[in-house]
């Protein structure tokens, strides 16, 4: 089986930066792409980055040139370096990983999410 772990998110002052991190385990052939949705109370859930196989990415237009998102890929692992902070980046964040397991299924699979908080 899969496990996707996140980590990184915590309470930051607006203007601060937090950095993301999730690691997916298991029985892995291939990875598509990887990122983070993120969901507010107030909000839609929405894509905040992407990263795909090839190495391209992709972010929600109220995030570009703030966030980064990278990879390693020997680790399966994906980070987002989050800069410049605003109260409206409060959200839970979730993870997920479109995949191939070595089964030959591929799915989709999320982290267990991890908050972020950024006081004005």
């Amino acid at each position: 089986q899969v496990q996707l772990v996140e980590s990184g998110g915590g309470v930051v002052q607006a203007g601060g930066s937090l950095r993301l991190s999730c690691a997916a385990s298991g029985s892995i052939f291939s990875i598509n792409a990887m990122g983070w949705y993120r969901q507010a109370p107030g909000k839609q859930r929405e894509l905040v980055a992407g990263i795909i196989s090839g190495g391209s990415t992709n972010y929600a237009d109220s995030v570009k040139g703030r966030f980064t998102i990278s990879r390693d890929n020997a680790k399966n692992t994906v980070y987002l370096q989050m800069n410049s902070l605003k109260p409206e980046d409060t959200a839970a964040y979730y993870c997920y990983a479109d995949l191939t397991t070595g089964g030959g299924t591929r799915r989709y699979y999320w982290g267990q999410g991890t908050q972020v908080t950024v006081s004005s």
